[in-house]
């Protein structure tokens, strides 16, 4: 659901953090608000993999190309995407997948989960 302001909600599965994107805005630049160490940026272009995610529920567009030595065709009717090379058209539930869930997860406590969105 967007608000008001133009803005949907994600959430990391595997933690419960929730943040916000604007329409338009990339995952990525999304889950960089959290303030989380660890996140893996990569090439931004979606030509490196690293940011790979499964989006769980909710929709996203490309904003891009992304490489299909990373992302198969059957990988992305899926779901399975680039955080750098999409937006979420409204609320998403994703997760962290590939080389991006090891250093994502790195030290985080599960008990604990933060809402980035206030």
């Amino acid at each position: 659901m967007t608000t008001q302001d133009g803005k949907v909600y994600v959430t990391v599965k595997q933690t419960g953090e929730r943040f916000s994107c604007a329409l338009g805005e990339s995952l990525l630049s999304g889950m960089a608000r959290l303030g989380r160490r660890g996140i893996p940026v990569g090439c931004l272009s979606g030509g490196c993999g690293v940011c790979k995610v499964a989006v769980c529920r909710g929709s996203v567009r490309k904003t891009g190309a992304m490489s299909r030595a990373h992302i198969s065709e059957a990988e992305e009717a899926q779901g399975v995407v680039l955080a750098c090379r999409v937006a979420p058209t409204d609320d998403v539930e994703l997760e962290v997948v590939g080389k991006m869930q090891k250093p994502f997860f790195k030290g985080f406590s599960f008990q604990v989960a933060q809402d980035s969105t206030k």
